[in-house]
């Protein structure tokens, strides 16, 4: 499933034919994707302004002139696609090089969006493990995908004073709790993985006895493994693309994701990459680097 830094990414490349437009008109090709679309989506859709184009966690918000906001949530295969009129003046200077000619129909194009300028965003989800909502714009906070979701990782709130008091307490090993989206709202399993490794810490050590310090230096690493991943586009692994069609490509800098046997790439280390399995999900580690 995507995590922040692909979210992140899919919304940075909306956002050029998104904000400020209006979506001219809505195709809902389907009644449903995991959860059943809202009443009258089409309807409500279409005609509105999309005035903002912000993420929360793993979700992409659109807020609309009409007061409402669309939540899209990608699932594990849903993609967000971009394509235009060949005809469409200044859209391919808007959005960079890579616009794509606006395809035949897919089978799994279950959302498509008619923007201005020529534009086309398709919302294709092969699994439909994705979700799409329409909620009023001063309630979306209260929606309950996002209600309960703890700080932003890039946020200001997400202090190393918080992240202290928020783990010490917790006898659950540290993987476990920064996994806990209700303590850090986005991160996912690769990336815990990787920030662990730069903070030298094993996956299943408890996170009361972890110390302060040590809790406290996580919360800049997991900061420039994220920014990382963001210039990086992503890591796509299986289904993921970004909003222009392209691979992201951090998952070719993984320092121990995925490479289960592998050598660490800490200098003058060398030791194999070892994997567990923590709540039915891999942790992969350096067994002499991470205590």
């Amino acid at each position: 499933m995507p995590e922040l830094p692909e979210v992140e990414t899919v919304r940075r490349g909306l956002s050029p034919v998104m904000e400020g437009q209006v979506i001219r008109v809505a195709h809902v090709n389907r009644p449903d994707l995991r959860w059943p679309f809202p009443d009258r989506m089409a309807e409500r859709l279409t005609g509105a302004r999309v005035l903002r184009l912000r993420r929360r966690s793993k979700y992409i918000l659109a807020d609309l002139s009409t007061a409402e906001t669309l939540l899209i949530h990608l699932g594990m295969s849903g993609r967000m696609l971009i394509s235009a009129d060949p005809g469409a003046r200044g859209l391919a200077e808007s959005v960079g090089q890579f616009v794509h000619a606006h395809p035949a129909p897919q089978k799994h194009d279950h959302v498509v969006l008619e923007m201005g300028q020529g534009a086309r965003v398709t919302f294709n989800d092969p699994r439909r493990f994705g979700a799409m909502d329409l909620m009023a714009t001063d309630l979306a906070e209260q929606h309950p995908l996002i209600a309960h979701l703890g700080p932003e990782p890039l946020g200001n709130a997400f202090s190393e004073s918080y992240l202290v008091a928020a783990l010490k307490p917790r006898n659950t090993p540290i993987k476990s709790a920064l996994l806990d989206q209700r303590v850090v709202a986005g991160l996912g399993n690769i990336y815990v993985c990787e920030a662990l490794f730069r903070g030298g810490i094993h996956p299943a050590r408890k996170a009361r006895r972890i110390s302060e310090a040590r809790l406290a230096g996580l919360v800049p690493i997991i900061r420039d493994v994220l920014a990382d991943a963001i210039a990086a586009g992503g890591s796509s692994l299986r289904d993921y693309r970004q909003a222009d069609g392209e691979l992201g490509y951090f998952q070719h800098s993984f320092d121990v994701y995925g490479r289960e046997g592998q050598p660490c790439r800490t200098p003058e280390c060398g030791a194999p990459v070892r994997r567990i399995v923590q709540s039915g999900r891999s942790s992969f580690y350096c067994g002499l680097c991470q205590r």
